[in-house]
């Protein structure tokens, strides 16, 4: 087999994107001296690669592997303090010409796990994203992973924080993002230590009060948005959306998590309230040290819930979601 070749696809009428023009379009110093530190807004020249039309996106969709796809939806009867959780959908067998219209239509959205690692035409652009970024921040991208989230115009994600760095690379659509106060209120060490030890949620409780301190950007196509590391966060669509969402490991990252798994096994087999703000780089260390090796040890078991599947996509009905009785996935 041919091994692949961008220039393959500069000269394709499947991906017209000039690979010798710059993808951030509007990179400052005053971007630089922000990045990691503060919220900061930039350009980028995604739309151009002629990869997130629909048709682009559908062709993707059919060859992406069903393990990487999740197709969801959103409770209807919202836990107050938790709005707007997941529900995960069954979509096999069925055309991914219609997942996208469920995407369009209704309460659904896409995510195509690590597509932008996966595919090697998508492989391009992220390698281009993160090696500009690199030039301008000096952080090392080059394990960063990217997914593809197609949404729906009334799509909203929790309010959560992530245990990665993250960007948010918006493509098509508008939506809102907010983003909250790094301090007790907003996410509190109990409740860090409840995510470090999962494999899956990253939701944290919710009060509607939080977002009078909230800093809400409106996100055009073409814009892009990082945060510090754990900011909390929550998105609004206004419209159906199309964005890539990466996430990149750094050792402050690696070393607050474990940190904060160790700090759980304080709390929760000693009884003792341990705070991670009040602890020192020394102290961090040392905890962070133990984090791992209680993990290796398996003394700090991480809870896994499953990944219930409770609803199905069926064109024949409004909205494309129906209900089922809850498995497992299994797919």
């Amino acid at each position: 087999m041919k091994a692949f070749d961008p220039k393959d696809l500069k000269a394709s009428n499947l991906h017209p994107y000039n690979w010798g023009e710059t993808m951030l379009t509007d990179w400052t110093v005053r971007h630089t001296e922000r990045f990691g530190e503060e919220t900061v807004t930039f350009g980028h020249d995604l739309t151009r690669s002629g990869l997130f039309t629909d048709e682009a996106l559908i062709e993707l969709m059919k060859k992406h592997p069903i393990d990487q796809m999740d197709v969801c939806s959103m409770t209807d009867e919202p836990d107050p303090r938790f709005p707007n959780q997941f529900l995960t959908g069954d979509f096999r067998g069925v055309p991914m010409e219609t997942v996208m219209a469920a995407a369009k239509a209704g309460r659904v959205f896409v995510n195509l796990r690590k597509a932008m690692n996966i595919h090697p035409e998508y492989r391009v652009l992220l390698d281009q994203m993160f090696g500009e970024l690199a030039e301008q921040t000096g952080f090392d991208g080059s394990q960063a992973k990217g997914g593809i989230l197609i949404s729906s115009p009334i799509s909203q994600t929790p309010y959560h924080f992530d245990k990665t760095e993250t960007i948010l690379w918006h493509i098509r659509g508008e939506k809102r993002i907010y983003i909250y106060p790094m301090t007790q209120e907003f996410i509190a060490d109990e409740d860090y230590e409840a995510v470090a030890v999962s494999y899956r949620i990253d939701d944290l409780p919710y009060d509607a009060r939080f977002d009078e301190a909230a800093t809400a950007y409106d996100l055009q196509p073409g814009q892009a948005i990082a945060w510090p590391l754990n900011a909390p966060h929550r998105v609004d669509n206004s419209s159906f959306c199309v964005s890539v969402t990466t996430e990149y490991a750094t050792r402050a990252a690696s070393i607050k998590n474990n940190a904060m798994i160790a700090n759980a096994a304080i709390r929760g087999k000693f009884g003792m309230k341990p705070g991670y703000q009040y602890d020192g780089t020394v102290k961090r260390f040392a905890k962070a040290g133990l984090g791992v090796a209680l993990r290796k040890m398996g003394y700090m078991e991480r809870k896994d819930s499953p990944d219930l599947v409770s609803f199905k996509i069926d064109p024949e009905v409004s909205g494309y979601v129906v209900p089922t009785e809850p498995f497992v996935r299994n797919f």
